[in-house]
């Protein structure tokens, strides 16, 4: 610790990361755990050439915008960091950071950004959830990592942004594991929460297959809340079923209140967004941006499941997916099946490479849709618009390197005509976001 004589000073505003920032002699200092608003004693913990950190040693006047947080283990857990900031100063906060990294990154204006789109609620939302396990001094914990380590907090009352269900599977799992003999080899338990039931995957890293499969099938019974157990002994796709239903359903709106809604699966281990009412959100502000008029084919890069693909076929004339998870085309083969989709064809193939293989055949789309992960798709861009698309349409989990792809985008004559944040998570700093790039 660095002891700089316990300056006071005061946060004004938050960063990307969830520090709050004040400045100390000039430099930017970034404080975990405080809120715009507060005035507060520190202590430096790292000085840097242009910037330091510091804790709070004492909170001399607490900020208005300061809330209880509904969570025990609040500030040790390394999950959420803004349980202790108002809902509304959150949502200011994260277009105030968006807004600003996508001016510093590629000078969009800030007249280009919507409010943030709120969450319906900002607890008990979460439908996919990983529990981290550990044995300490004898005792089973279930919780999550501490910030910057792999010691396991125990969240002995759940986890408050988790949906309910999962808190009463994980209580189920907390009275039935500590008879299993060889605790210490149980690392993770993942849970997903589905409109049709809870699925759970175990991760087991012991000797014994057999023995930990007998136990957990003979304590069924106790597992009230789960419709569906799984093992994971391995690598990821290494799933045993143990009994129950392998699928994790979910509904996407048609394209008008009149049109029947499409039903959307995915397995134990595949990737679904955590939030479904702003999953559906980020659904209707594609359909808001895209216009479309039912000619339009549609290009969909990183699909997933189909998630968007599907609903979205209704709205166009055709739409073609590319995905580079072999799980995840499977899920989305199954789903155009299940939602009797005529117009949809999905690829499996490195993006990159897909779009080099459309490029190849001549094929020509009008849109694009992209959903990559926090990387972005900077690789891409350059195929993307050989592809020569009117419009792109970004969905982005983070904004910096959405940032850089508009960007390079713009290199290639695509101008932001809007962009809209999505508060996919409430009370951590991460924001999801829809923007539409024209050609110019």
């Amino acid at each position: 610790m660095f002891n700089v004589s316990s300056p006071v000073a005061f946060i004004d505003r938050l960063a990307f990361g969830g520090n709050g920032v004040c400045r100390i002699d000039g430099k930017v200092c970034f404080v975990p755990f405080s809120c715009p608003g507060d005035e507060v004693r520190l202590n430096i913990t790292t000085q840097k050439k242009s910037y330091c950190t510091a804790e709070i040693i004492e909170l001399v006047s607490p900020s208005p915008s300061r809330t209880a947080p509904e969570c025990q283990i609040f500030g040790s857990c390394g999950g959420c960091s803004w349980q202790h900031i108002s809902y509304p100063v959150q949502l200011a906060e994260k277009r105030q950071i968006f807004a600003d990294t996508l001016w510093r990154g590629a000078r969009i204006g800030g007249d280009l950004i919507r409010e943030v789109v709120a969450a319906p609620a900002s607890y008990g939302y979460r439908s996919r959830v990983q529990f981290k396990l550990s044995v300490q001094d004898g005792e089973l914990q279930i919780g999550f990592f501490r910030h910057a380590s792999h010691t396991v907090e125990n969240a002995a009352q759940g986890c408050p942004v988790a949906l309910p269900q999962i808190n009463e599977l994980l209580n189920c799992f907390r009275t039935v594991l500590p008879d299993f003999s060889e605790l210490e080899a149980i690392r993770q338990i993942s849970i997903d929460a589905g409109r049709r039931g809870v699925i759970a995957v175990v991760q087991y890293i012991g000797p014994d297959i057999s023995k930990i499969s007998s136990f957990l099938i003979d304590r069924s019974n106790d597992l009230l809340h789960c419709t569906g157990l799984f093992l994971q002994t391995g690598q990821k796709p290494a799933l045993k079923q143990l009994w129950g239903g392998g699928e994790i359903s979910y509904e996407m709106p048609g394209r008008t209140p009149d049109n029947k809604p499409s039903l959307l699966n995915y397995g134990p281990g595949g990737f679904a967004q955590v939030n479904q009412s702003q999953n559906i959100a980020l659904l209707s502000i594609i359909r808001q941006l895209g216009n479309f008029t039912s000619t339009e084919n549609l290009l969909d890069l990183y699909c997933g499941n189909g998630n968007f693909s599907i609903p979205l076929a209704a709205d166009v004339a055709s739409v073609v997916g590319i995905e580079g998870s072999e799980d995840s085309i499977i899920s989305a083969e199954l789903n155009r099946s299940v939602n009797d989709v005529p117009n949809a064809e999905f690829i499996c193939d490195n993006v990159n490479s897909g779009l080099r293989r459309l490029i190849r055949d001549g094929r020509a789309f009008d849109v694009i849709l992209l959903d990559p992960p926090r990387t972005g798709a900077g690789d891409a861009a350059p195929d993307i618009a050989r592809l020569n698309p009117g419009r792109i349409i970004y969905v982005s989990c983070d904004p910096s390197t959405l940032a850089r792809d508009c960007g390079l985008l713009a290199g290639y004559g695509y101008r932001v005509a809007e962009s809209v944040p999505v508060d996919m998570f409430p009370q951590t700093y991460h924001l999801e976001s829809v923007t539409l790039l024209v050609k110019t």
